[in-house]
């Protein structure tokens, strides 16, 4: 049933609470796919998700949401880090949260993490598989956003975050084999990326990496392309999406914790609510599949 089927999730900081929401659920049904993929907000919750640590992500986020080092306007001042990078990928998984590497590396599941190679402008994917030892240098460089985080350098690279090259990676799922995919998305149906004007600042700001300038210039294409290509995979039953019905009132950087619970309560929700359709679509043979749209 679940063979050949992949669960891609999509980032966006703070909106990521929803997919929290949607995994918290899984969790409980003890629901897993044999291969998961994400990028920035999307990768980390992937992780307690694989670790069988229910509520750890609600704890992580909705919980340190407040402390004033998890988002600070006056770190992005004094580090150039508007998101606590050492507490978030230090402190929380090491010592106030622990995280339980043990179950995350032990579990079956196949995880690929994407990043943005700085120099090229095109996604580089890690498997926790082949690096065991750096998935926490991984995540951060997944989910280090320009103007918001330093660069990481990992493996001769320089990375960010992997949301710039490939948003919503389906096609590197397919790539690996996935006929079928469930996406988790932090987006309503029907939302248009519009180009940045702020390019003139990428330019000023990062003057050596071409690469992240013209990804970061382009991604508007990228992610309404990838949005038009999810459609059609919806229409052909190749695809089944779980996404907020309506437009979110939670941004990037949302601190508000009513705000955050509100968002992760419509994550779970909404996976409760369609999960027998989910498990419908699981079922069905690929020849005879229909297409199952938000119920």
């Amino acid at each position: 049933m679940l063979n050949r089927t992949g669960l891609v999730l999509e980032g966006g900081g703070m909106r990521g609470v929803y997919t929290a929401g949607v995994l918290e659920y899984f969790l409980e049904k003890d629901f897993y796919l044999p291969y998961v993929i994400g990028v920035s907000a999307g990768a980390c919750n992937a992780t307690s998700y694989l670790a069988r640590q229910r509520g750890r992500n609600k704890k992580v986020t909705i919980g340190f949401s407040k402390h004033p080092d998890y988002i600070s306007f006056k770190n992005l001042w004094k580090k150039r880090q508007l998101f606590g990078m050492d507490l978030i990928f230090d402190e929380i998984p090491n010592k106030l949260v622990p995280f339980d590497y043990h179950t995350f590396h032990e579990a079956k599941e196949r995880f690929v993490i994407g990043t943005t190679d700085c120099l090229t402008g095109e996604p580089v994917y890690y498997d926790k598989s082949s690096s065991p030892e750096e998935i926490l240098s991984v995540l951060r460089a997944s989910s280090s956003l320009p103007f918001m985080a330093p660069i990481i350098e990992l493996e001769n690279r320089f990375l960010m975050d992997g949301g710039i090259s490939d948003p919503i990676p389906i096609r590197k799922s397919e790539l690996d084999g996935n006929r079928r995919n469930i996406l988790i998305l932090t987006r309503n149906d029907g939302y248009i990326k519009k180009r940045s004007r702020m390019n003139w600042l990428t330019r000023k700001v990062y003057p050596k990496y071409n690469g992240l300038v013209e990804s970061m210039d382009k991604r508007y294409q990228v992610y309404n392309e990838t949005m038009a290509y999810i459609k059609e995979k919806e229409k052909a039953g190749d695809v089944f999406v779980i996404r907020p019905m309506e437009p979110l009132e939670v941004g990037r950087v949302e601190r508000d914790p009513a705000k955050l619970t509100a968002l992760y309560e419509q994550g779970y929700q909404d996976a409760a609510h369609r999960f027998e359709a989910l498990q419908e679509w699981l079922t069905m043979a690929p020849e005879k599949e229909e297409t199952i749209s938000n119920l």
